[in-house]
């Protein structure tokens, strides 16, 4: 029984014409029955968006195991993990606090490097997850999604903030951001989920109702279910993310986390 994951960011080539790099940004970390994952987009106008989008995943991902264990008395490695009830409780004030500890970390590089903090505005989503339940938070656009083992189709967690105006959405910089932030829990057995920036929305998401489309999800559950290397794995997101067939549908950066829990294989195979 084990996580699987893969995550890979490609860079858009609206941005590879105008030399830009890419602003994307996604990490996950394994701990126990945990996963913890996040990605962020940075925002197009701030002009260290790729800067502020790695701290973001990575000061998430940091707070959430130091709160868990510290705050919560939640280990990370122990033989028990929190049930759906104790994490639904709690999940408030764990993201509350995960997006201060984010916005620490920009404000401290923003005054380090001498740069306006809005230089490093974006977009973050963050997944803690058990083999029992997902816990998420969201603040701009991207989605998340999820398919629960004993379910057929996948859901959508949030309705990604799309603001007012056309490309337009809250980032983490925004003043008052934290009032735009949406926080969710869900009962979830062998949870397969996925986590993306918003240049996969219009190829993952039917946008007139905001459904998951389940043709864009199936080859990746197979991959995590099927593919028994974790290179091979690696290497069939990136491919798809690099793909010109995808790049003709988007120009946009593309980050991609998916991951799953097979209570089928046990680590190492």
């Amino acid at each position: 029984m084990t996580w699987k994951a893969i995550v890979h960011s490609a860079m858009g080539t609206r941005h590879e014409q105008r030399g830009q790099p890419c602003q994307d940004y996604g990490n996950y970390r394994i701990e126990g029955a945990y996963l913890l994952g996040a990605v962020a987009d940075g925002a197009g106008s701030a002009k260290r968006a790729e800067v502020g989008a790695k701290i973001a995943v990575e000061s998430a991902l940091e707070a959430i195991a130091q709160e868990l264990t510290r705050s919560f008395s939640i280990p990370l490695h122990g033989p028990t993990v929190p049930s759906y009830e104790e994490i639904e409780a709690i999940a408030p004030a764990l993201f509350t606090t995960v997006f201060e500890e984010v916005l620490t970390a920009l404000h401290r590089e923003a005054h380090e490097q001498d740069h306006d903090l809005r230089d490093l505005g974006c977009t973050l989503l963050v997944l803690l997850a058990t083999p029992d339940w997902v816990a998420a938070m969201q603040i701009g656009d991207g989605f998340i999604v999820l398919r629960s083992g004993e379910a057929e189709s996948y859901q959508l967690l949030f309705e990604p903030d799309k603001g007012e105006f056309i490309n337009e959405t809250v980032f983490v910089t925004t003043e008052g951001a934290i009032d735009y932030m949406d926080v969710g829990v869900q009962p979830c057995k062998s949870p397969f989920l996925c986590a993306a920036t918003d240049g996969l929305e219009r190829v993952a998401i039917r946008l007139q109702d905001w459904e998951p489309f389940t043709p864009f999800f199936k080859p990746f559950e197979a991959c995590l279910t099927q593919l028994p290397d974790q290179q091979d794995r690696q290497d069939y997101l990136k491919t798809f993310l690099e793909s010109e067939r995808l790049n003709s549908k988007t120009d946009d950066d593309k980050t991609m986390l998916a991951c799953l829990y097979d209570r089928d294989k046990q680590e190492g195979l």
